[in-house]
């Protein structure tokens, strides 16, 4: 191996890298905008719910109640005249759900052997829309009737008290896992679409016969389209780490040393697919095709960024530990909201090597220094 070759030949992949219009639009434009674009368009928590409220009762206690529901941050609430108009507009979605205080409240509420008088009805169609509207709403029922029995010099007795406690993530917010994880898509992105790229383009504009015809050898050609994507990935990966950090809000407890080397594995996994089918199909077209089937598509719905891979079926389950985005994607969450955690990014580290040493030998397999 010649190391003046290898140098030269990097600077003219990265001279390449910048001269392409498409190359510097998927490599510097498309991560930031997928950064925001997961960063505050997608979220799976839900601020403020719109609900119906109608008061039967028209009384001093039913006024309280509705008046704390209406004080809550996390509820937008429209009083109604009707049961009709509830039904109505929970049907056209203008309300996620309602609630019904019954003409006897009052009388309910005294009575040390009644139930809870209110109904609670939320929309069903949307279950994890429903799951907040009832938690928002028996929240701010318990901490009312709280005060109610307070103001009335009664003790509220429970005999089992939550206090709930969120580890690593105690804010409970799913940008903080969902962000990390975006990395992990922005990274395919890089390595796959961009070398799925890199050698069809080179049979395209007839450029790979002078390189055939050049005394460079093979491990020399498969390095210069290695390192330049490398460290371009490399600076995407703590370009986006930074912007998740300092932008974005996301806690990051882990260090610097442990993204590289998650992240080093990582790309070199989705390089070797990138460049092994480059190497296959000779047309960027079909080569950009086969990358998102094979790298971009997997990444977003089997590394368990977006779906639970427990939830799964079996046989997708065992689908899953085939994909290096898997085990990267476990890895940058841990990093981010646990801290550095070595004997937990052992394993996912060990199953990034192999990937990433099977679908580079494989590259290397099917790089042949032959014009068939």
């Amino acid at each position: 191996m010649s190391f003046r070759r290898l140098r030269a030949l990097c600077w003219k992949e990265t001279l390449q890298i910048f001269r392409d219009p498409s190359s510097n639009l998927i490599a510097f434009v498309l991560p930031m905008v997928m950064m925001f674009v997961f960063g505050f368009g997608i979220n799976l928590d839900s601020s403020v719910l719109r609900i119906g409220l109608l008061d039967e009762a028209s009384g001093t206690e039913s006024n309280g109640f509705a008046r704390a529901l209406e004080a809550s941050p996390w509820l937008e609430v429209h009083r109604y005249e009707t049961r009709a108009g509830l039904g109505h507009d929970i049907t056209e979605s203008k309300i996620r759900g309602f609630v019904i205080i019954p003409p006897d409240f009052s009388r309910r509420l005294k009575d040390p052997s009644g139930t809870a008088p209110v109904q609670v009805v939320a929309d069903g169609s949307e279950p994890n829309i429903a799951q907040f509207v009832g938690s928002y709403v028996n929240g701010v029922w318990q901490s009312w009737l709280q005060q109610d029995f307070a103001d009335r010099g009664k003790e509220l007795k429970r005999e089992i008290a939550l206090e709930p406690r969120y580890w690593f993530n105690p804010s409970a917010q799913s940008r903080n896992f969902l962000i990390p994880g975006s990395i992990t898509v922005i990274m395919t992105v890089i390595g796959a679409l961009l070398t799925s790229l890199v050698v069809a383009r080179e049979w395209e504009r007839g450029t790979m016969e002078a390189l055939l015809a050049s005394p460079v050898s093979r491990a020399e050609l498969l390095l210069s389209k290695i390192i330049p994507y490398y460290l371009l990935g490399m600076f995407s990966l703590l370009l986006c780490a930074a912007t998740a950090r300092w932008l974005l809000g996301v806690p990051f407890r882990g260090s610097i040393l442990a993204l590289c080397v998650v992240g080093t594995f990582f790309l070199l996994s989705v390089l070797g697919i990138g460049l092994a089918i480059s190497t296959g199909m000779r047309n960027q077209f079909n080569a950009a095709q086969a990358a998102l089937n094979a790298a971009f598509l997997p990444a977003m719905m089997l590394s368990g960024f977006v779906y639970e891979i427990s939830s799964m079926p079996a046989f997708l389950r065992g689908v899953t530990h085939l994909i290096p985005a898997r085990y990267f994607v476990s890895s940058i969450q841990t990093i981010f909201q646990a801290g550095s955690l070595w004997k937990v990014l052992l394993p996912d580290i060990l199953a990034l090597m192999l990937s990433s040493a099977f679908f580079l030998g494989l590259t290397a397999r099917l790089t042949k220094r032959r014009m068939d």
